[in-house]
């Protein structure tokens, strides 16, 4: 993300901090979070009002991507 971005989604989540709920979704854990956004100091901001107080729901076994593409293969050679 550009600087002026990052800005702008901390102050989002800025005004959002303590009044409002923040869903976000993401394929990459919360641990790398930080080492993404390009900026350190916003990144250590937009990490901390994102994770402090979340509920981190981290969904585990197969894809079901995987398991409907697999399925669609099979009836589709039939």
């Amino acid at each position: 993300m550009k600087d002026s971005e990052l800005r702008d989604l901390l102050e989002i989540l800025e005004d959002r901090y303590d009044h409002s709920s923040t869903v976000i979704n993401s394929q990459i854990p919360t641990k790398r979070w930080h080492e993404l956004l390009s900026e350190p100091t916003l990144a250590d901001a937009i990490c901390d009002r994102l994770v402090h107080n979340a509920h981190v729901l981290a969904l585990q076994g197969p894809s079901m991507r995987e398991k409907n593409g697999a399925q669609a293969t099979k009836a589709s050679a039939r």
